[in-house]
């Protein structure tokens, strides 16, 4: 008996809002929406595809009442495929991210952001192929 990965969940007073942000950090589009809720993913899931083989999970955005009161203790981690970190780090501050401080060290190589809702994340080092 196995399970599957399928959708990662988070909760926001603004689906819509926080949805557009992460199509745009991760290039994924919006594959479905009812009220309150708006998923997307760089893929359409289909049962077959799921039951076959363990794919990229879907991000579900769902609208709840309450607001963020600690820091998240479950985050994604982005890495830059086609600039640099302090460059995606800029990119993804004009997008509506800010800088956020948890705690890290100064030694660190990844950088703490938060989405436009204050939700976590780190981008990590660079996948960028080096010239």
């Amino acid at each position: 008996m196995t399970s599957r990965f399928t959708e990662l969940a988070v909760d926001c007073h603004d689906p819509e809002r926080l949805a557009a942000f992460w199509c745009q950090v991760l290039d994924f589009k919006v594959i479905d929406r009812s009220e309150g809720k708006v998923e997307i993913g760089s893929w359409v899931p289909t049962v077959e595809d799921v039951r076959a083989r363990q794919m990229p999970p879907t991000v579900l955005f769902v609208q709840v009442p309450e607001g963020k009161t600690v820091k998240n203790r479950l985050h994604l981690d982005v890495s830059p495929i086609d600039a640099g970190t302090e460059d995606e780090v800029t990119r993804l501050l004009g997008l509506g991210a800010t800088r956020a401080h948890v705690g890290q060290g100064a030694d660190r190589n990844w950088e703490v952001m938060a989405d436009p809702e204050g939700n976590e994340f780190c981008v990590l080092r660079s996948l960028a192929p080096r010239n």
